[in-house]
């Protein structure tokens, strides 16, 4: 298998490793928020919205890489 072949694969172990990183820090964040450190969690959550916009250009493009050509 050429390296070239490796790196969809790689790309998609990486987003799957972010979404579980941003499902933990969102379990974090309603822990935090639970014990009235309201401001806290308002800005993991502003980080978490940056994951959220950029996760369907992810999408999309592992989409193509991995499509067979």
């Amino acid at each position: 298998m050429p390296n070239s072949d490796l790196l969809p694969s790689l790309l998609y172990k990486i987003n799957e490793n972010q979404l579980a990183l941003e499902a933990a820090i969102m379990e974090l964040t309603l822990w935090v928020e639970q014990r009235g450190a309201a401001d806290v969690a308002d800005n993991v959550r502003g980080a978490l919205d940056t994951i959220g916009k950029n996760e369907e250009f992810i999408k999309l493009t592992l989409a193509v890489l991995m499509t067979p050509e």
